[in-house]
């Protein structure tokens, strides 16, 4: 059977849905961000304990299938900007299609509706934060981060990164407060 998890954006979370399982009894296949599949077909009783130890960790148990479909959305983009080493070089819009299996302009149009902002936005978002993590832990150099993440230059990346956060990346770099948002935040 499988269950949705809203707000299941890291290894965190998907190490206190598994905490939360064991507690409960219940056996895991697989956990993914925003997915867990698990052996047993769990009764009303067990889906409201499930809901309720989910809720005290800030994760919420879905059960409409737009909602729950929205959270794929996220979680692909998540798990494409922060947890993959290579970001696909084809179109999002292929990638995210052929991952979800549902027609590009449903899923973006149902994004745009349910979050009041466009998928690319939300993508933008993400590659940004994961931008001011590649600048923090100072491993790579900007145009090592523009390629990692396929901009098309080192100056693509600089005005995406000053329009979102208002600061060029140099100057980002050298703050002493950088801040960050929480994935869930986004």
């Amino acid at each position: 059977m499988k269950l949705f998890i809203k707000y299941m954006v890291s290894h965190r979370c998907k190490m206190v849905v598994k905490a939360e399982l064991k507690t409960l009894g219940l056996h895991y296949v697989n956990v993914h961000l925003g997915e867990v599949e698990i052996m047993e077909n769990i009764s009303q009783e067990q889906h409201n304990q499930i809901k309720i130890a989910l809720a005290k960790s800030g994760l919420e148990l879905m059960d409409d299938k737009k909602a729950m479909l929205i959270e794929k959305i996220k979680n692909v983009v998540v798990e494409m900007v922060h947890y993959t080493d290579e970001i696909p070089k084809i179109n999002f819009s292929i990638y995210l299609s052929e991952k979800l299996k549902y027609d590009y302009t449903y899923l973006s149009n149902l994004f745009s509706e349910t979050e009041g902002t466009t998928v690319e936005q939300y993508i933008l978002l993400h590659k940004i934060e994961r931008v001011k993590e590649l600048i923090i832990y100072d491993e790579l150099n900007l145009t090592e981060i523009a390629n990692k993440l396929h901009y098309s230059s080192v100056a693509h990346l600089s005005n995406q990164f000053k329009k979102v956060t208002g600061l060029t990346p140099s100057f980002f770099k050298t703050l002493k407060l950088k801040k960050r948002s929480t994935l869930e935040n986004l």
